[in-house]
């Protein structure tokens, strides 16, 4: 093989890695939720999947659950508390951009 096919092999791996969308990422791993009080009494616990839009500064523009826990309280809980949390803005072609992610939260006693 060549250089110059060489080069070109290395350009367009370069480039098809920028074209992919990177989400963002929750930047603080210490973000926790406050434990529901009536869910502590009923000792209620879960899993819950969220989903976040979060802007080019890394605050969230939306929010929703993707998968319960089987407790409203937990969800809610939860989705509030996270949306609060600061992450790290994902990118488009390698450009900060508003992207969705995923977030997982465990619930337990």
């Amino acid at each position: 093989m060549n250089k110059s096919v060489i080069a070109a092999v290395l350009l367009s791996a370069a480039t098809s890695a920028f074209a992919a969308e990177v989400p963002a990422s929750l930047n603080d791993k210490n973000c926790k939720a406050e434990y529901p009080k009536a869910s502590l009494m009923n000792e209620e616990q879960g899993d819950v999947t969220m989903a976040f839009l979060v802007g080019t500064d890394g605050s969230v523009v939306d929010s929703k659950v993707e998968k319960s826990s089987g407790y409203k309280n937990l969800d809610k809980a939860a989705l509030k508390a996270l949306s609060a949390c600061k992450f790290k803005p994902g990118s488009k072609d390698g450009a900060v951009a508003q992207t969705w992610t995923k977030v997982d939260y465990s619930w337990k006693l």
